[in-house]
């Protein structure tokens, strides 16, 4: 029976090398001569240091294109509020990896709510599709890429027929 597997997931490798284009781009930009301005990615975690918040702003910016660039999906990216204290402003963007719980039941409703005539189940961080027709489960992803999908970083892997 084909199936498939919807998971979550980015390139760790790719996401440091996104984060040293960032370093080296803000580095080389006129607006940050001068400036005290830094990413740095622990884990899961990229920590934005600069000495004002608008800064911040731009540095978000680049590290978002730096990762699309690198063909990281930017809706992993989550966004926490800035920290500003005296002359330094922080920012902590944690790079989402695997469904969680309540992401996944949406998933799995609206492959319900699609009325194809395919099985969805969750399996850990990931959900699994099967089906007697390869076109439906095309259908599937169809959908879940298209408008009314969800907003989150997806792929798809583990196509058997």
């Amino acid at each position: 029976m084909p199936s498939f597997d919807i998971v979550s997931e980015y390139d760790k490798h790719e996401a440091s090398n996104a984060v040293d284009q960032a370093n080296r781009e803000i580095q080389g930009r006129f607006d940050f001569k001068g400036v005290k301005a830094s990413f740095e990615l622990n884990g899961d975690t990229v920590l934005l240091e600069a000495e004002v918040d608008f800064q911040l702003k731009q540095m978000l910016d680049v590290l978002r294109n730096r990762l699309i660039a690198r063909g990281i999906d930017a809706r992993c990216m989550d966004v926490q509020e800035p920290e500003l204290s005296g002359v330094r402003a922080r920012q902590e963007v944690k790079l989402k990896q695997g469904l969680e719980q309540p992401e996944a039941k949406d998933i799995v409703k609206r492959i319900k709510d699609s009325k194809l005539k395919v099985q969805a189940q969750i399996q850990g961080e990931k959900v699994r599709v099967t089906g007697k027709k390869r076109d439906d489960l095309q259908e599937v992803i169809a959908m879940l890429r298209g408008e009314g999908g969800p907003d989150l970083a997806l792929q798809f892997d583990n196509f058997r027929d």
